[in-house]
């Protein structure tokens, strides 16, 4: 009686034990430095020229092995984004603040480093400005694309660009882009 609840347990142990394998959870942050570019930055009738803003990002994440060389990395993140405009003296500062999901293919090239490419969906939460415009779009797609340094089998520091692919305004041509560093921990 005893070997036949024993073999079950045992059974049950061992699969618990292969997809805490397969599925890692974990967090990360770090800094973004942040732009909104374009063809069209007229706001007000005048034209602009962007500088990047330095902000913040983080959030969690969930590692999904496949393979041995290949996993998918879901992330939920709060990140800031936006730009400083700058005109003949006239400078002000858009900051916009939001949940992004991207999703990241991770081809591991070897145990140190991986390549990581993926869309990301992202929604306007808030938005701080300078200036009394209210023409933020609030859903952003992006392409992603970066590198991960593995440092030990649960730290990583990971390198970022994310390219917007719609615009960030209903009234101007301009796109954020990004180029994120993290810090992250996985568990």
């Amino acid at each position: 009686m005893k070997k036949i609840i024993l073999i079950p347990l045992l059974l049950l142990a061992m699969s618990v034990n292969v997809q805490a394998q397969l599925i890692r959870f974990g967090v990360k942050a770090g800094l973004n430095y942040a732009n909104q570019t374009g063809t069209n930055v007229t706001i007000n009738s005048i034209n602009y020229k962007t500088d990047a803003i330095t902000s913040y990002h983080a959030g969690l994440i969930a590692d999904i092995k496949l393979t041995e060389g290949f996993s998918v990395q879901p992330e939920l993140l709060y990140s800031t984004q936006g730009a400083t405009y700058k005109n003949a003296g006239i400078e002000f500062m858009n900051q916009l603040g939001y949940i992004s999901l991207p999703v990241m293919a991770k081809i591991h090239l070897n145990k140190t480093i991986s390549l990581e490419l993926g869309p990301q969906a992202s929604f306007l939460l808030s938005q701080k400005n300078q200036f009394k415009v209210n023409d933020t779009t609030t859903f952003d797609f992006s392409a992603n694309g970066g590198l991960v340094f593995n440092v030990t089998k649960s730290l990583f520091i990971d390198g970022r660009y994310v390219l917007g692919l719609t615009n960030a305004s209903k009234e101007a041509q301009i796109k954020n882009s990004t180029v994120q560093v993290s810090l992250g921990l996985l568990f």
